[in-house]
């Protein structure tokens, strides 16, 4: 037993924090970081705080509010930062299984369901295939009698996941397959465990179609689409888990991420296809792809995107500003498309200060492309032709700069 001091300790006794979420949070950051500063030298005893925290989670947190999702959000960080502690460190049978069954009774005593995502990680907590081995043998009767049909309907058991997954790191794969046949519903929360079983099976096509199987209208379809591309890509069937995966799984917090894991996945495909076919799968959309366009070179196409749909103007201003001395043809065009834009009553909240500095980047682009300033002005102008709902609006705003 660890006689290692954790400042965090004390700090996560049962209720020690009220309903707000933002001093729990941030506790939860700082015994996370002196957890993982202790792993530099002493992986055992990191490892050991790791598992004295998730114990205390639940019951500190059980009066925190968690209807915004960022408590919850906060638990789930730390579990993917703590569980690879508990996996790394190097210590006997003995150690390891009162580890994990300390972490199942603090799963059991989760009230909130806070570290109930724990049972996602059980196979790699488990570490070796035979404490994995006696874990299914544990779980598999409660799953077993909680799928059993009752006239009120199935029952729920907290250590499914985790029972899945003993079993397929335990190597019972076709046991698995049986159990999950026995399921009351088709979900992929489940069902993944069983496309991982058919992949280790060797039966990688049966696998995809398992998984495409557990489609339904709640489903995630892109972790669906991640699981069947893995296999794909497994196989080193690039081209097919590209053109049937590879947007669907790779979908990112903004655009450029989206392309960016995609080109990084498939390195036999050029920028411009990939975002062809990004641009392909949100038509109407064109305009929202400039900027990925723009940042990986693509200047031609850039420009192209968006005069095919609305673009933000300040977005536009922007890549003038930026790209006025290394590509000034680029950015008179991107300047123009900003006023247009907005001449089309485009943008959210557009001020007159958005106008000045799209139309003073635009002078700085022309200027560098030895666009003469009469030249602009006219192209200018004629974006102001008609009754376009935003043209009164630049008359006014750019009134002193286009006199003459």
């Amino acid at each position: 037993m660890s006689t290692h001091k954790w400042q965090f300790a004390p700090r996560f006794r049962r209720n020690a924090f009220g309903w707000r979420s933002d001093t729990p949070i941030q506790r939860i950051k700082e015994a996370v970081s002196e957890i993982k500063q202790v792993a530099r030298k002493e992986p055992g005893v990191a490892a050991e705080g790791a598992v004295t925290l998730l114990e205390k989670l639940a019951p500190a947190l059980e009066q925190v509010d968690s209807s915004s999702g960022s408590i919850g959000s906060a638990v789930n960080r730390a579990i993917h930062s703590l569980v690879p502690i508990i996996v790394k460190a190097n210590v006997d049978h003995v150690v390891r299984q009162r580890w994990m069954e300390r972490l199942w009774r603090a799963v059991e005593d989760d009230g909130v369901s806070y570290i109930e995502g724990l049972g996602d990680f059980w196979a790699e907590l488990c570490v070796t295939a035979d404490i994995a081995a006696a874990w299914a043998d544990e779980f598999l009767p409660l799953v077993e009698h909680a799928w059993t049909p009752r006239a009120s309907g199935p029952g729920f058991f907290k250590g499914t996941s985790a029972c899945l997954a003993s079993m397929l790191a335990a190597g019972r794969h076709e046991q698995l397959l049986s159990l999950l046949d026995r399921a009351p519903f088709k979900w992929w929360h489940d069902r993944r465990w069983g496309v991982q079983a058919l992949a280790a099976l060797g039966r990688k096509a049966d696998a995809i179609r398992y998984a495409e199987e557990s489609r339904g209208l709640n489903e995630p379809g892109w972790q669906i689409a991640e699981a069947c591309e893995a296999i794909l890509l497994s196989s080193g069937m690039l081209d097919e888990a590209y053109v049937r995966y590879a947007v669907a799984a790779n979908q990112g917090t903004t655009n450029i991420a989206t392309f960016r894991a995609i080109a990084k996945k498939y390195p036999n495909k050029s920028a411009q296809d990939i975002l062809h076919d990004l641009v392909k799968s949100q038509p109407g959309a064109e305009g929202k792809w400039f900027a990925t366009a723009k940042d990986v070179g693509l200047f031609d196409l850039a420009i192209e995107l968006a005069s095919r749909s609305p673009t933000d103007p300040r977005t536009l201003a922007r890549a003038a500003r930026d790209y006025c001395e290394q590509q000034p043809d680029f950015a008179v065009a991107a300047g123009l498309a900003s006023l247009n834009w907005i001449a089309l009553g485009h943008g959210y909240e557009i001020t007159a200060a958005d106008v000045l500095e799209a139309h003073m980047a635009l002078r700085q682009a022309a200027k560098a492309a030895k666009l003469g300033e009469s030249a602009v002005n006219e192209r200018v102008l004629q974006l102001m032709q008609g009754p376009l709902p935003g043209n009164q609006f630049l008359r006014v705003a750019l009134a002193s700069h286009l006199e003459g």
